[in-house]
């Protein structure tokens, strides 16, 4: 079995991120400490390649440091420590002229589509701000260009001069997605787009971020606790629990058979259309751990069917147990 570290560095294919040993650490509320003092730990210690052309699924229970993840590969919040190379460049290290510099290439599409669009802006200053900030337009031809962006995502060109509140929740979110088209950038961070809408709508929405994936060979970090919308969309996967990658590899191996037991769990909560298909019943595994006393050894023990006296001591590695497949989990060690 192979350490995962270097099963990055023997890998063919060329990342487009790549992050090493990312943590996060929130101060906490006066008073309040964490088991070593710090705080809240977001993410903790993880490492990881996001490749080019690829849609990587991460999934997790709220509150297991997905958002977190996903902001700091954009550098929207600040790591406590590692690296996040991004064309092998450690983006952490930038000063803030080179950051900006970046930014047209590294976008986000957010959760809520009612949130996150300015209420007092019509859709034509909404989508355009980047492009005039980053000199992509000027005011002569902003609106030709606000509208070829709205129809890439379906709606009509028209729709520019709109206000938010004149749009039903898909609608928002397609013009989140043109907002983060407009600077024409290579990754893209989908924080639970499709978490706020409605089932139809949703298919929708992914069957959108896949069509224009493949179109113009995005890379996509998908966010999401649904995973039947990730086995849809990914290629790859990466189950996160309390700030901690336990299992990655191809979204087709993973979503038949996971190996890590929590992976294992979310597999069998996850529901189907299928009136005949069996489900296994869930244990009751309780709530998880507070990120302010994270348990030793295995973060996962505590509610695991399958631990021991190791995994209550002992923090396992991820670990290579079939081809591009990683669990950190002593079943496999």
């Amino acid at each position: 079995m192979k350490p995962f570290s270097k099963k990055i560095e023997k890998d063919e294919k060329t990342p487009l991120l790549k992050i090493r040993s990312l943590r996060k650490v929130f101060p906490s509320q006066k008073g309040i400490l964490s088991a070593n003092g710090a705080g809240a730990i977001a993410v903790n210690n993880v490492s990881l390649d996001i490749y080019k052309g690829e849609t990587l699924g991460l999934v997790g229970e709220s509150g297991c440091g997905k958002t977190t993840l996903g902001r700091l590969t954009l550098r929207l919040i600040e790591a406590t420590s590692g690296q996040i190379y991004f064309d092998d460049k450690d983006i952490l290290k930038l000063k803030r002229k080179e950051l900006d510099l970046l930014r047209p290439r590294m976008q986000i599409i957010f959760q809520d589509p009612y949130s996150s669009l300015n209420p007092r802006f019509t859709v034509e200053q909404i989508v355009g701000e980047a492009l005039l900030t980053h000199k992509r337009a000027n005011k002569k031809n902003l609106g030709e260009k606000v509208r070829d962006l709205l129809e890439q995502v379906g709606l009509p060109g028209e729709y520019a001069k709109r206000f938010p509140h004149e749009f039903s929740g898909g609608q928002r979110q397609r013009i989140g997605i043109a907002r983060a088209l407009g600077l024409s950038p290579e990754y893209i961070v989908c924080d639970e787009p499709v978490s706020a809408l409605d089932v139809s709508i949703q298919a929708q929405i992914v069957n959108l971020l896949k069509s224009l994936q493949e179109k113009n060979q995005l890379t996509l970090l998908f966010i999401s606790h649904d995973l039947n919308v990730v086995n849809h969309l990914a290629h790859r996967t990466a189950i996160m629990y309390l700030g901690q990658i336990v299992e990655i590899g191809l979204t087709k191996r993973l979503s038949q058979s996971g190996d890590h037991p929590y992976t294992q769990l979310l597999l069998s909560a996850k529901p189907s259309i299928n009136p005949r298909e069996k489900t296994k019943s869930l244990p009751n595994i309780g709530e998880a751990p507070s990120p302010l006393a994270p348990p030793s050894g295995c973060a996962f023990h505590p509610r695991c069917p399958e631990a021991n006296e190791r995994c209550k001591k002992e923090s396992p590695a991820l670990i290579e147990t079939a081809d591009n497949h990683f669990v950190r989990c002593h079943l496999y060690d």
